[in-house]
């Protein structure tokens, strides 16, 4: 099954299915989410009321089992969806990838009984999810986090009691799924739990003050004396670094094909203009430099969707697809930068405006290099997949 996009380019899609599906997406994108998004994110508005209509639209818990409400799609469909939202703004595209993420550990790891008691909400039930590792002085170093779960009462309730760091949602999200450690030093003492947004001592800082992506709220969440029942535990005691990696692995499939929704608006921005300007007396479409440079941003994302789409058919046919995975992050973000900062150069001195959306893409494609692993981490990865671990 196939389907062309408007620059003539083949998208594959494996069914019917997946093709009514991306057509719905971007029927919402184009109605709903591209018309209000400069204004938004220049207010800082987060649109909580699109989440509400994506949950309605099924598009929240698209890759999850449809026993508990979600799609049932491959991640190859899941991720060109993904795109379609973050090219009409990454505020949204980015938040569904978070929410997938913040459910991937309850989806993979929870009893049936846990996941027939909260997926069926949290997938289609209008909930909003926060993924909860990084804490202020443990972000690339993420298994010296120093959140601390307890046992207390006999009732066995885990008390927990520290802050994270750099929470997409925070502030805003109905449930977290949280890392604390439960042991000793190091990645084998920590455990995963699914937390309530409104739980008793959990609190939220003042969002942070960003550069780009204003419209997503990014916050500390402080944990003072949480308790949450062992029925909220996810996986064995101990396992919660083993979860996360493996969340991790998927969501950066979900930032990668964000950071390849970015891009290629920015080149249709970019590819518009250069049609419309005219100088010395012809569009600048006309000038070899300027083609060049068009060719080289096309080139760019469509590399891009190739690696992360590769990455996506790996996990779909459930082969290795860490390695590729890291890969797919790496190279979409650094292209999203590469291919918005020379957006701003075809459009000169009205690119740096904020009357023309590419300087607001320039800004938010810095961010998909830092968040889920900086590409400094991902090259780590690659290069151990290549050549095993560093020698101590």
């Amino acid at each position: 099954m196939a389907e062309w996009n408007a620059d003539g380019v083949e998208r594959r899609l494996p069914t019917d299915e997946a093709r009514e599906l991306l057509a719905l997406t971007r029927d919402i994108a184009r109605r709903e989410i591209a018309p209000g998004a400069a204004e938004e994110e220049a207010a800082g508005r987060f649109p909580r009321e699109l989440f509400a209509l994506l949950s309605r639209s099924g598009l929240l818990g698209l890759p999850y089992d449809p026993v508990y409400g979600g799609g049932g799609q491959p991640y190859e469909v899941y991720l060109q969806v993904l795109e379609e939202l973050a090219a009409a703004r990454l505020t949204v595209g980015l938040g569904v990838s978070v929410h997938t993420l913040s459910c991937h550990a309850l989806a993979r790891y929870g009893t049936d009984e846990q996941r027939a008691a909260h997926l069926p909400a949290m997938l289609g039930g209008g909930l909003l999810g926060a993924y909860c590792l990084s804490e202020p002085s443990a972000g690339s170093d993420a298994a010296a986090l120093r959140t601390r779960a307890v046992r207390e009462g006999a009732d066995g309730d885990w008390v927990i009691d520290g802050a994270k760091a750099w929470i997409t949602h925070g502030g805003i999200a109905d449930f977290c799924t949280v890392m604390a450690r439960t042991g000793g030093p190091g990645a084998r003492g920590i455990t995963a739990f699914l937390v309530p947004g409104d739980a008793p001592g959990l609190s939220a800082a003042p969002p942070e003050r960003k550069m780009g992506m204003k419209g997503s709220p990014t916050a500390q969440l402080h944990f003072d004396g949480v308790r949450v029942p062992d029925a909220r535990r996810l996986g064995a005691e101990g396992q919660g670094f083993t979860i996360a990696l493996d969340a991790l692995d998927s969501g950066r499939l979900g930032i990668a094909a964000c950071a390849v929704g970015l891009g290629q608006a920015a080149l249709d921005e970019a590819v518009a203009y250069a049609r419309e300007r005219r100088q010395f007396g012809r569009p600048i479409a006309d000038f070899q430099g300027l083609r060049f440079l068009l060719a080289d941003m096309a080139t760019r994302v469509e590399a891009g969707r190739a690696l992360c789409l590769e990455a996506a058919r790996l996990r779909d046919e459930g082969r290795p697809f860490g390695r590729c995975a890291a890969m797919a992050k790496l190279f979409c973000t650094d292209a999203a930068m590469q291919v918005t900062t020379d957006a701003v150069q075809v459009l000169g001195g009205y690119g740096y405006t904020a009357d023309f959306p590419v300087e607001r893409y320039l800004r938010e494609a810095k961010m998909l290099q830092i968040v889920e692993g900086t590409n400094q981490i991902q090259r780590m990865v690659i290069a151990r997949h290549l050549v095993g671990p560093e020698s101590r």
